[in-house]
Parts: structure tokens; sequence; C-alpha cells
């Protein structure tokens, strides 16, 4: 009986580690305070580890989303912006039927920390502001958006140079450390960035309200358990943290 109970103390010891359940999650920005708030819980209560590496929503070059997944990088769950998720259901990279809007949140812009909070609050002071600044940085959507959409439609894109990154931490960056004299990226990202503050959120005539959503990539290993971090993400559980990140949810009340 010793002998045996021995025997089964060793094959206990011996259990490998990587029978605790992983799954992997490739995210933008947009979301990450949220989800930074939430993960610990979701974690505690499901024994699921979670390991989680970042991307851009859209744009070009290795750094985004796509690109990544496109190159062999591995994951079970994006989280993204609507957009950027559209392009990725078109390359055929996410499992049918499985994309769930989290949250939505407009764009505000952000100012170096402790300088002047210029007036943002109607079209025409916004657009002095943008050709005061010159120079104007946007994260991944956002920024595509201001290039293609908002600047050419306000008649200034040939006048401000706009510098698209892939993530708003890098944005604010540039506006932290003067490169550019104004950020415009979604007002979560504004909140959490270091070296810049909130100036205000852009008119309604001109806002840009993005929605971010997760969804399973399709052959994800961990298809199951990726499923339940999108139903918690999206649960009336989650709602206070997304609220307190500066979006507003769009899951279960």
């Amino acid at each position: 009986m010793k002998i045996l109970a021995i025997a089964i103390s060793a094959a206990l010891l011996a259990w490998p580690h990587t029978a605790t359940a992983q799954i992997k999650v490739l995210m933008s920005g947009g979301f990450s305070a949220a989800y930074e708030q939430l993960l610990p819980e979701f974690e505690r209560t499901s024994g699921i580890k979670v390991t989680t590496g970042s991307g851009a929503s859209q744009g070009t070059g290795p750094q985004t989303i796509g690109a990544q997944l496109a190159s062999g990088v591995t994951a079970d769950v994006v989280i993204l912006s609507r957009e950027g998720l559209e392009e990725l259901v078109a390359a055929k990279r996410i499992a049918t039927g499985t994309e769930v809007d989290l949250a939505r949140v407009g764009l505000g812009v952000a100012v170096r920390a402790g300088a002047p909070k210029p007036d943002v609050s109607t079209v025409q002071s916004f657009k002095q502001v943008v050709l005061a600044a010159r120079t104007v940085s946007g994260a991944s959507t956002s920024g595509i958006w201001l290039t293609k959409e908002l600047f050419p439609r306000l008649g200034i894109l040939d006048k401000v140079e706009v510098k698209v990154t892939p993530r708003g931490t890098g944005a604010a960056a540039m506006v932290a450390d003067g490169s550019v004299g104004v950020a415009v990226m979604p007002i979560s990202e504004i909140l959490t960035a270091k070296g810049v503050d909130y100036a205000g959120s852009l008119a309604p005539e001109i806002q840009f309200p993005q929605v971010f959503a997760a969804a399973i990539v399709a052959g994800a290993r961990e298809r199951e358990n990726a499923g339940r971090l999108i139903a918690f993400l999206s649960s009336a559980q989650a709602r206070e943290a997304i609220i307190k990140s500066g979006m507003e949810p769009m899951g279960a009340k």
C-alpha cells in the first residue's frame, strides 16, 4: 500500500501544468482598459489562463492583427474595431457566426499633458484646432478615417499632416513628446494614455463612434473556452468596467 501511495503521489506531482486550459487573445487598444480590469476576474472564476498579444485593427505592415494571423501567429480570440473585424471575416480568418459587439466609443482630442485644453465642441472650433496644430496623429481605424473621410470632407487634408500609428499608445506618445500637435483617437484610449490630457469629444456632426468587437479565430484550438471569454466580456458583469473605461457597453444588461 505504501508503495502504491508513493507511486500515486509521484504521478500527481509529475502531472503536466499544461493541463490547465489556456487561450490566446490578439487585441487592439480601444477595448484594452476595460479588458485589463476584467481579465483577472475571468481567469479567477473560470480557471482559464489567458495570454494576450497586441496588434492594430487595420492598416498595413506586420503589426496589424490580420497580418499576424496571415503570417501564422496563433490565436483563439481577436478583439478589435468592427471595421478591422469585417476585413478578417472577408479573409475567412473568423469562425462563422462568432462575432460579438462589446462596446462603443466616440473619438476625442488629446493634447499634451498640462497644455491649455482647446475648445473642440463644434465643427468649426475643431477645424481651427487641427489647422493650428498642423500635425495630427491617429490610431489605426481612426487614423485611416481622418485621412480618407473627415479631413477631405472638411477640406483640410492638404493643410494638415496626419501620422497614423498602429495603436493609440503610439498616437498619444507623439503628442506627449511634441512630435504632433494633437491626437484624434478613441476616448477610452485617451483616458488611460500617459503624457496627454483629454480635451473633449468631436461634435456630433463629425463624430465617428467606433464599435469594438470580439470573435473566435477560424481553427481555434480552444473554441469552447474562447466562447466563454467572449460571453464574459459581453455579459452584464462586464458593464461597470466598460463604462469606467469611457465606453458604452453593447452586451447584456
